[in-house]
């Protein structure tokens, strides 16, 4: 049943109606730089200036992408240039930000109804993943509340909406270190209650497609979690899956991973039953592009059968993601909208085809992991589980 939209109104942009001033923005935007370069940098951004890491070339060619507005924003998300769920909310809405930053608007009416316009299209150009549309809505109410202000004047608007979206930079790291703190606990307390003495030394963690700085503003969800894994000194190795048919784990984890010197394997898609049969894994971490209320996640394609498989062998899988992936307003997977991708994505490799002529093709991006095969759900405001995701997160909007 298709999803047609409102999403819950989460604290992450509670930061969207602080009047940040504009000298505070900028510091803001020089230290997301000098935190970036201890990782790669999938975005790079200044006011009026926007470009993108094409994810589509690596890792043979770092290409940037300068996206100048709105359309560009657009065929960056869709042709998967830019992607992974908080990223594709960021660049999405900074895409905006570029557009509208030398224009001049006769009136509030009109800067509000062409922010409202361009970001509900802005939607549109990946369905699945939530946080792109939490961010619009979010912003559209921002743009309203400031229309019907009396006191803020046509360029106030316009910069306090500059501002809003240039803050998301900032608390996608923040939250994606807290999500990551939060997770590696989670694993090694589970290893120390399940593993004696055992619990004292390194762990051996899988993950799927990529969830790291090329998938964020910076650190990443559920590479997040491998990372400081490694900065306690705690993780042994890391397993990552090539993750057909983009092959975003084997081009894009696999590159972050030697990039940071981190101790890694990828492992083809269809090996993890046999990984957990013979590594000692302890545990799965992924990412989300959307989560519904009781705990079922939308992921890459793959997802699900690496968390029936990891059932079996008695490994715990967490999903890592921010609260503006979850959707309280969807009550179960079976209510979120799956993106089809174009058959050409599996039928060939670049230029090259590697499937018979002829042959249909089903390509969903995404599938639905049951909550019932998730161990725990990493936020940035702590772990919890599926059963329990719909009251927490509540109580935490009630705040």
């Amino acid at each position: 049943m298709p999803l047609v939209d409102r999403s819950p109104r989460l604290p992450q942009l509670a930061i969207l109606k602080l009047n940040t001033d504009l000298n505070s923005i900028h510091l803001v935007t020089n230290k997301i730089v000098q935190k970036a370069k201890m990782s790669l940098q999938s975005i790079k951004y200044k006011r009026g200036s926007l470009e993108i890491l094409d994810q589509l070339l690596l890792p043979v060619v770092s290409k940037y992408v300068t996206v100048k507005g709105v359309e560009d924003g657009w065929k960056v998300i869709n042709k998967m240039q830019v992607r992974g769920a908080p990223a594709i909310a960021i660049v999405g809405c900074l895409s905006l930000a570029v557009e509208i930053h030398p224009e001049v608007f006769e009136s509030k009416k009109s800067l509000r109804q062409e922010i409202e316009g361009k970001l509900n299209y802005l939607v549109s150009a990946r369905p699945t993943a939530v946080n792109m549309k939490i961010s619009a809505d979010e912003l559209i109410t921002l743009a309203n509340d400031l229309t019907k202000d009396d006191a803020v004047s046509i360029e106030d608007m316009k910069n306090r909406f500059l501002n809003a979206t240039e803050a998301m930079l900032e608390k996608d790291i923040a939250d994606n270190r807290a999500i990551g703190a939060n997770g590696a606990k989670a694993i090694l307390e589970h290893v120390a209650e399940t593993g004696g003495a055992q619990g004292a030394g390194q762990v051996r963690v899988l993950t799927h497609c990529n969830t790291g700085s090329l998938a964020t503003a910076g650190y990443g969800t559920a590479l997040g979690v491998v990372r400081h894994l490694s900065e306690l000194g705690k993780l042994e190795h890391v397993y990552c899956t090539e993750t057909r048919p983009y092959n975003q784990g084997a081009r894009l984890t696999a590159y972050e991973l030697v990039h940071e010197k981190l101790p890694a394997t990828l492992v083809l898609d269809s090996m993890v039953a046999a990984l957990f049969r013979v590594k000692n894994v302890a545990a799965v971490v992924v990412g989300a592009d959307r989560v519904a209320a009781n705990g079922d996640t939308a992921n890459k394609i793959g997802t699900y059968q690496i968390a029936v498989v990891a059932k079996h062998h008695g490994v715990p899988f967490y999903v890592a993601a921010p609260l503006t992936s979850i959707d309280l307003q969807i009550p179960s997977g079976d209510h979120i909208i799956i993106e089809v991708r174009p058959d050409r994505e599996m039928t060939h490799v670049g230029e090259h085809r590697i499937a018979a002529p002829g042959i249909n093709c089903w390509n969903p991006a995404f599938d639905v992991t049951p909550a019932t095969l998730i161990t725990g759900i990493i936020t940035e405001h702590g772990i919890f589980k599926p059963s329990m995701l719909k009251a927490e997160i509540t109580k935490l909007l009630d705040l």
